[in-house]
């Protein structure tokens, strides 16, 4: 038996967040469409092997029982040191950028779902990926967004989409995985934005979603549900303004 952590290159205390971040950086190696080699084929399907036997819950404990004989965490020197109590002691940016993505690939979700809707309503001028490089941002900003969603907090995840979906216009990373993040932020604009958030914060939404370079269809429901907004708002003449636009 093949060890799944170490093909995804993992410790065994890995969380799904750095399980799927792992997967996709990897997975972008050996893809084979990616290199145009087939002899990458056997490793691509091993990597997905072990990251289907990882991402889910009872397969991975099946796998655990079956592959350690014992599970045990190595102690270390570093131990001594907690270094999420230091970040959470700061009360600068940069830690609590820190404190975020720490908190979202080591298993604490819900800390950094709260963590970042408190520092983006408290401080106007805190940005995420200010602290990271290009790509890493847009991964950890992705899996944040999934979390965002999973808590019903859809407009902030949507304003990380669009960071995202912004950057691999002008530089790709994502590549195979392009699709899955367009759609994504696709499902969250019809289903999670009229109805759910407030209607100021919807027609923010829809008016972004625009400059994201959908389809025409796509553009057309924007626009057809910012008309319905502006008629909400009492505004008739906006509304078949816009209505003709989607025309």
């Amino acid at each position: 038996m093949k060890n799944c952590y170490k093909i995804l290159g993992v410790s065994p205390n890995a969380s799904l967040s750095e399980i799927k971040h792992a997967y996709r950086e990897k997975a972008k190696l050996y893809h084979p469409d990616s290199l145009g080699d087939s002899s990458q084929k056997e490793a691509f399907n091993e990597l997905n092997q072990a990251y289907r036997v990882l991402s889910d819950t009872r397969q991975r404990q099946i796998f655990n029982e079956s592959f350690f004989h014992q599970f045990r965490s190595k102690k270390s020197s570093e131990e001594n040191f907690d270094y999420r109590k230091w970040l959470m002691d700061r009360n600068d940016d940069e830690s609590w950028a820190k404190l975020i993505v720490l908190d979202l690939m080591r298993g604490r979700e819900d800390d950094a779902v709260r963590e970042f809707i408190h520092i983006q309503k408290t401080r106007s001028s805190f940005s995420l990926k200010r602290w990271y490089t290009r790509e890493d941002f847009m991964d950890y900003g992705y899996i944040l967004s999934e979390e965002l969603v999973i808590r019903g907090e859809y407009y902030d995840a949507f304003l990380l989409l669009e960071q995202v979906i912004l950057m691999e216009y002008s530089y790709e990373y994502f590549r195979l995985f392009f699709p899955e993040v367009i759609s994504f932020t696709l499902a969250i604009l019809h289903h999670n934005i009229d109805g759910v958030i407030s209607d100021e914060l919807a027609l923010d939404v829809y008016e972004r979603a625009l400059e994201l370079k959908f389809s025409k269809s796509e553009d057309a429901f924007f626009l057809s549900k910012m008309a319905e907004i502006y008629r909400r708002f009492g505004d008739e003449e906006t509304a078949n303004l816009i209505e003709r636009m989607s025309l």
